[in-house]
């Protein structure tokens, strides 16, 4: 006999859903949701081993590839999606696989999270090695397509991780680290798109922003990576490097033409009181680590 996963249980506070007010049940999911925080910081050591492995995979010139299907492989997406603006990465260095593919990320593709095989294949297309980070999305822990991808990660030689909100997931076994929200069952038995997607973009935003925190790319507690590439976007650099080297908005202004609106060689400009072509040598030599370029001595 199969038995059901825990977060796919019915829950028993949820009971006579379709018979409450709209207050009712917004009052209900909102005291569901205040659960997801307490099971995710229960994983934090967890999820700290995982950002060790990624700034490691980064020094060494690899990369992070988030995997899962459904919900879960949507997440991904947009972890990864997000973290070129923000961070100054490459779209090639933070991936994100989906069962089913780019047209699973806004409409269901019935059946492609059951193909181990498939699974197995994306990730080779992808020439995982052993540089790299794959980290499964399974919210049951036991979706096919992704643990056909992580045992075919393994076998290159990468370095795993399991997100998952399954006190005793099956694909475990196939992860370096293991990653467990325990939120418990839904207020829709087995919608978990709710507490367990909301556990799984937890996780998510902290392995991303650690992993790029330890690797310099924010500097101080300040998105500094940030891409110019809209008036919004450039009036808050603009006020973001002002306010980080403590210049006003004019010298700040001046700082962003002389290095071509590269916000963090402006910044190592302005705090080294160096030029373009030493701000770009000493962030190329730290690897885009804003605080070591603003650090090294001069060449």
């Amino acid at each position: 006999m199969t038995m059901t996963p825990k977060s796919e249980r019915t829950n028993p506070r949820s009971r006579g859903l379709d018979t409450k007010t709209a207050l009712q049940i917004l009052r209900l999911m909102n005291a569901e949701d205040r659960r997801v925080p307490a099971a995710v910081g229960k994983a934090i050591p967890a999820i700290a081993r995982a950002v060790d492995a990624i700034v490691a995979a980064f020094e060494r010139g690899g990369r992070l590839i988030y995997v899962g299907a459904g919900t879960s492989g949507r997440l991904g997406a947009l972890d990864a999606s997000e973290c070129a603006p923000t961070f100054g990465v490459s779209p090639a260095e933070i991936r994100a696989v989906i069962a089913g593919g780019r047209r699973a990320l806004d409409r269901a593709v019935e059946g492609a999270e059951d193909s181990a095989p498939r699974g197995a294949k994306d990730i080779a297309a992808l020439r995982v090695g052993s540089k790299d980070v794959v980290v499964g999305l399974a919210a049951s822990g036991a979706t096919t397509y992704v643990g056909g991808a992580l045992s075919e990660a393994r076998r290159r030689g990468a370095k795993t991780v399991l997100v998952t909100t399954s006190p005793h997931p099956a694909l475990g076994k196939l992860a370096n680290f293991c990653i467990v929200a325990n939120v418990g069952p839904e207020i829709v038995a087995g919608s978990t798109r709710l507490k367990a997607g909301t556990a799984q973009k937890l996780a998510l935003n902290m392995l991303s922003t650690a992993a790029m925190a330890r690797l310099g790319r924010v500097y101080d507690n300040r998105m500094v990576y940030l891409s110019l590439t809209n008036r919004k976007l450039r009036r808050r650099g603009l006020r973001l490097l002002a306010e980080t080297a403590s210049v006003s908005e004019a010298a700040a202004r001046r700082a962003l033409a002389r290095a071509k609106n590269d916000l963090p060689v402006a910044l190592v400009m302005l705090e080294a009181n160096v030029d373009r072509n030493e701000a770009q040598r000493r962030l190329a030599l730290t690897k885009g680590h804003v605080r070591r370029a603003i650090r090294m001595r001069r060449g």
